[in-house]
């Protein structure tokens, strides 16, 4: 078993995002998203494609499919509970934590740092998700895209987070969302590169950037305490 993590600050709190962070949701999300296509008589997305509509929740994803294949607007309430059904059916049949995801929870969390989830998933999927991959044991908070009346980025659901496990700490994200949404917090941010982002990594402002959690909590321990940049007004 690996020795537990140095911490670079004492019982520093860690809130880490989901899809494209912890979980590499893209192909439940993708099959999902082509049922709700096909019953509209509309053709299937790539992929690649649903990966560029992710980020900021299921209703974002469906209205950027719609926009994308320029269909009736009128359409999109029905389309977005039809993507709940579909998702909600079965979200983990092809969705895994990305290897070495669990195990480096588990090193965090004997290290001695809450954990917290952070996400614009709802919390609907984001509980069958956490139960069917056991991960719901790992964290002391969890904020979902319908907990507040706004999601990432605006800062409300970080500041939420952390002041529910005890203090500011680092936030662990994949994508422009999670970068903006940490920068408007005041936290500092960690980048996890091969989840869902668009840009290239150095576009976005980080303290760390690693692509294998197992490297990342002795990398983690290698940070300088007081990262965290101001606020933004």
């Amino acid at each position: 078993m690996p020795p537990p993590a140095r911490s670079p600050v004492p019982a520093c709190p860690i809130v880490f995002d989901l899809d494209g962070t912890l979980i590499d949701s893209l192909p439940d999300l993708h099959a999902a998203l082509n049922v709700v296509l096909r019953a509209e008589g509309l053709p299937a997305v790539t992929a690649a494609q649903t990966r560029g509509f992710i980020g900021h929740g299921i209703p974002n994803l469906v209205r950027a499919a719609r926009r994308h294949l320029d269909h009736d607007p009128a359409r999109e309430p029905d389309m977005i509970a039809a993507m709940f059904a579909a998702y909600l059916a079965a979200p983990t049949a092809l969705t895994r934590p990305y290897p070495g995801a669990v195990a480096t929870l588990e090193r965090l969390s004997a290290a001695g740092h809450a954990l917290g989830l952070c996400t614009n998933k709802a919390m609907a999927p984001t509980r069958a998700i956490l139960h069917d991959l056991d991960l719901a044991r790992f964290f002391g908070v969890v904020i979902a895209g319908d907990s507040l009346t706004e999601k990432k980025p605006a800062p409300a659901p970080l500041r939420a987070a952390f002041a529910a496990l005890g203090g500011p700490g680092l936030f662990v994200g994949d994508s422009e969302v999670d970068c903006e949404a940490a920068l408007n917090a005041g936290l500092p941010f960690v980048l996890f590169t091969p989840g869902y982002r668009k840009a290239a990594p150095e576009a976005l402002p980080h303290v760390l950037a690693f692509d294998d959690y197992a490297e990342f909590p002795d990398r983690l321990a290698m940070l300088a305490p007081g990262l965290a940049p101001a606020p933004r007004e």
